[in-house]
């Protein structure tokens, strides 16, 4: 059973995912996160997602999903070096630090409180966010063209472009989609008929949704809505 809440941390989630009647592969559709969970014991980092990732079910998991362009600040590595990938912490961090880190969610009272209580270390220790990152994904989930975002921030094309690849692994026009993608699905599971939900979530059609839908999810839409 998959169950989540705000966190104490300014815009992340906390979340577990406990199988109620065994191992059941799931899919994890792209968000523009990056995400620090534990699975079994382990710590990994879940990098941004380009396609949708395949789990196999098995084992209670737990994590803290992270603000679109926040983690690499906090984790100190580029978001563009987890990119589509599910990496141990102690691949990417000095091992004692790793060895540290895991200590601590250990001693918590569960592995989403000690999650938690990592990422607001972090945080602490990272400092303020940049303000621009979040007037990125404002910009753009709002439906704004990439040009448009770059000449509204002030910033370049090319300047947004490696900015985008350090904060959310990728670059803006695929930050865009994506969020597209989650804007659409917010809207069809909120009841809006299909093409209704198209147009208004910004894409030139039905065809065309049902189109990124299936290249971004690897499903058809219906098998989302339908929690296939």
């Amino acid at each position: 059973m998959y169950q989540e809440r705000a966190s104490r941390l300014t815009g992340a989630v906390v979340w577990t995912n406990t199988p109620s009647a065994g191992p059941r592969a799931g899919r994890v559709l792209p968000d523009g996160c990056m995400d620090l969970l534990w699975h079994e014991g382990r710590l990994l980092v879940a990098g941004p997602d380009t396609r949708a990732y395949r789990t196999d079910g098995a084992g209670a998991r737990a994590g803290v999903r992270f603000f679109p362009g926040t983690a690499p600040a906090f984790l100190g590595l580029p978001a563009s070096e987890v990119r589509d990938r599910r990496a141990d912490l102690a691949d990417l961090w000095p091992a004692a630090r790793a060895r540290r880190t895991a200590a601590r969610v250990d001693a918590a009272a569960d592995p989403a409180s000690g999650l938690e209580e990592v990422a607001l270390a972090l945080a602490a220790d990272a400092g303020p966010p940049d303000p621009l990152l979040r007037r990125i994904v404002t910009a753009l989930d709002a439906g704004r063209p990439v040009a448009a975002t770059a000449d509204e921030l002030g910033v370049g094309a090319r300047l947004l472009h490696r900015r985008a690849l350090t904060a959310f692994g990728y670059g803006p026009k695929t930050l865009a989609r994506v969020l597209r993608l989650q804007r659409a699905l917010r809207l069809a599971r909120d009841g809006m008929p299909l093409a209704e939900t198209a147009v208004t979530a910004g894409y030139a059609d039905q065809p065309h949704l049902a189109r990124e839908v299936r290249d971004l999810a690897g499903a058809t839409l219906g098998q989302l809505l339908g929690g296939g």
